[in-house]
């Protein structure tokens, strides 16, 4: 059996290197971080060959004393922590003092560095294991440090880089983290000798914006909630925005980027009222909370945490995102930008049909029922004549048509809006159905005529089992016969739906999952089978004044910006882009 022995500074170094830094992004990430630390207000990065070439990061910041230079690249040598007190609060991004140490393990290091205090700089460099001493050098106050042919001893770790392109966009990816993060601080990067970034000092919206894009800031809600010594701040995507891939998700614990499972979970939770199947949402989001409340000496490239309350932490998020969420009704967004805007164009196009039944939304008297949902009557009259008297259209704007039977088609002050009625009628009876729970129970409404149907064996014993539950969410069934259910009453929103295949369906929930489930952690999916049954069905003609009227219920309605699986219920065409269609003005 081999002796044990001591293994060599280079090799302790080298393999260390292979954790913290497996690529070139990993360096210009520690980098960044030990700029930000000192207190930086401007960092340069420079890129060559995607980092493979080169690394550099210079900074205005506090600078390092001649005699700590060589220190600065020794192995568990820091200015950050001091203790174990200091451990469990850490507030700096670094403190283990093993970054520096690894890069110039694996590379061609030099490091420069002035007080401001000093007459001159000076710079100590690193070969693998050899280190030079330090000589005078020239510099503003700051620190410079270039990395250059990294993996250059180590061939075996260095042929698993990938090309040019990918390692700079791991890099500028690196980039972009930090710069989230700092944005009272200015970044530049450059990229074989052409800046790929420019950032000054700005406020944290106008970073994202830099960052993730103007319309991301379009299609993005701002977050600032604070609570318990917690505060979320930041922009989270609207779910009709969202991706096929997690690629602008950031996340931020006391401004250190984090990949952490128990936010995320938070984050999926909130969105999964509002999100359609495998869509991911965008976000950046920032949780400041006490350093003592959460440990980050988790992993060596610190991009876990752990929190002391872990459940406390994903509660404040999960609700924190939404309440935000919540806000999302349909025409909020068009109503935020034209709160002042005035119909100028006519809708005057009235469709005849034929006589019908009303939808469950008080459209046959919209003028009362505005009035009484509101305290005020609404204003139905056209655009032009609404304009005239400086009455602002409403969001969703007026109703103009019906077209396959599916959509409705409206004006507002930006131009044509085109709604999806069942999915926007599904949402509305799905907030009012969680609301009259959340107050107990559910109104019933008993059925003139009572409906009967065969039904298993086992959907009998459900109902003879849960009553309660039925009871509570707004259902009277009983048994008829050994084979047979009766339906006495349905839910009192729900009195146009097939009450037979209504009945059915939440049975199958009750029978499948039990009640207590049904009415927690099924109690979203059990509401959203209910609302189903009762929107309006494709096909069904409506009058202008029901549409009106769906529409005004749709500005109101919480979430109304998607319906329960997550598609959109509405969208906006503008006259620009009609004009575009048919090239007017060219």
């Amino acid at each position: 059996m081999p002796e044990i022995r001591v293994l060599p500074e280079l090799l302790i170094n080298q393999i260390a290197a292979g954790e913290v830094v497996d690529r070139p992004a990993s360096a210009l990430k520690e980098l960044l971080e030990n700029s930000v630390d000192a207190g930086a207000r401007e960092i340069a990065v420079q890129l060559a060959g995607g980092g493979m070439k080169l690394v550099k990061v210079a900074d205005d910041g506090c600078g390092i004393v001649r005699e700590e230079l060589p220190l600065a690249l020794a192995r568990h040598a820091t200015s950050k922590i001091a203790s174990s007190t200091d451990l469990e609060r850490v507030s700096s991004l670094g403190f283990r003092g093993e970054a520096l140490a690894s890069i110039a393990s694996v590379s061609q290091l030099t490091l420069t560095s002035r007080r401001a205090e000093d007459k001159h700089a000076w710079t100590i460099s690193a070969s693998g294991p050899d280190l030079s001493g330090t000589t005078p050098a020239s510099l503003t106050a700051g620190t410079s440090i270039e990395v250059r042919d990294l993996y250059f001893n180590t061939p075996a770790r260095r042929k698993f880089l990938k090309s040019e392109g990918t390692e700079y966009a791991h890099c500028e990816e690196a980039f972009k983290r930090v710069a989230l993060s700092r944005s009272e601080v200015g970044f530049t990067l450059q990229h074989n000798g052409r800046v790929q970034h420019h950032l000054k000092a700005q406020a944290v919206g106008d970073r994202i914006a830099a960052l993730l894009g103007d319309d991301f800031s379009a299609a993005s809600l701002a977050l600032d909630e604070a609570s318990a010594g917690l505060r979320l701040h930041g922009r989270i995507g609207l779910p009709s925005h969202s991706r096929t891939a997690r690629d602008a998700q950031y996340v931020f614990v006391n401004g250190r980027f984090v990949r952490d499972k128990l936010l995320a979970h938070a984050v999926r939770q909130a969105y999964q009222d509002v999100l359609h199947h495998e869509r991911h949402p965008a976000f950046v989001l920032f949780l400041e909370i006490d350093p003592a409340l959460v440990d980050v000496n988790v992993h060596p490239t610190k991009i876990e945490v752990r929190f002391r309350d872990a459940r406390g932490v994903h509660q404040f998020v999960f609700h924190a995102l939404n309440k935000a969420l919540s806000r999302t009704a349909a025409g909020a967004t068009a109503a935020s930008e034209a709160a002042d805007a005035v119909m100028n164009a006519a809708g005057a196009a009235h469709a005849v049909y034929a006589r019908q039944s009303s939808m469950a939304l008080g459209a046959a008297q919209p003028a009362a029922f505005y009035e009484t949902l509101f305290g005020r009557r609404p204003d139905l009259r056209p655009p032009e004549e609404a304009a005239t008297t400086g009455h602002a259209a409403p969001p969703l704007g007026f109703a103009l048509a019906q077209l396959s039977g599916i959509y409705i088609l409206a004006q507002n002050g930006h131009g044509l809006i085109i709604v999806d009625m069942h999915a926007a009628h599904e949402r509305i009876m799905y907030e009012k159905l969680k609301c009259a729970l959340d107050d107990r129970e559910i109104p019933m409404q008993p059925l003139l005529v009572p409906v009967t149907f065969t039904a298993e064996s086992l959907d009998v014993a459900t109902v003879e089992e849960h009553q309660d539950v039925l009871r509570q969410i707004g259902f009277d069934l009983a048994m008829a016969s050994p084979t047979m259910l009766v339906v006495r009453g349905i839910p009192a929103m729900l009195h146009d739906a097939d009450a037979r295949e209504l009945a059915r369906d939440v049975l199958r929930e009750v029978r499948e999952f039990g009640g207590s489930r049904v009415l927690t952690e099924r109690r979203n999916e059990l509401l959203g089978t209910m609302a189903c049954h009762a929107a309006v069905r494709a096909n069904r003609k409506l009058a202008v004044p029901e549409m009106n009227a769906l529409l005004r219920e749709m500005e109101e309605t919480e979430r109304s910006g998607q319906c329960n699986h997550g598609r959109p219920t509405w969208h906006q065409i503008s006259i620009a882009e009609l004009d575009k269609l048919f090239m007017r003005g060219r």
